[in-house]
């Protein structure tokens, strides 16, 4: 398994994990926060929200980096050198440059009557 494969499968699971974050949070107060319990605080309403917040840009930051480590990563060994469509554009420029000139005929000289 290459190490752009390594990182395609982290990549995946940070974009799973970071949607996950993204739909538990409600910008109007709601989400996770609400269903702790009213009076009951079990941690704190406020500390779910910082700890939602702080693992969102955790998320991003590292999906950034393994895009940015990914690329560096990527040896181009996926991408087709034998391509068909440059061969063909190849082949139908060549003979246009090795035309034989065009001859021209005469005009026909009129007839006279």
């Amino acid at each position: 398994m290459s190490t752009f494969s390594i990182f395609l499968v982290l990549i995946t699971i940070v974009c799973f994990l970071l949607v996950v974050v993204i739909m538990v949070q409600n910008p109007k107060g709601g989400g996770l926060s609400s269903s702790i319990g009213g009076s009951q605080m079990l941690g704190g309403v406020q500390k779910t929200t910082d700890f939602l917040d702080k693992s969102t840009w955790t998320l991003a930051t590292v999906l950034i980096a393994l895009i940015l480590l990914s690329s560096l990563s990527f040896d181009g060994s996926l991408s087709d050198t034998d391509s068909k469509i440059i061969e063909k554009s190849e082949t139908t420029t060549a003979p246009a440059q090795n035309a034989a000139p065009v001859q021209s005929t005469p005009a026909a000289e009129p007839v006279k009557k």
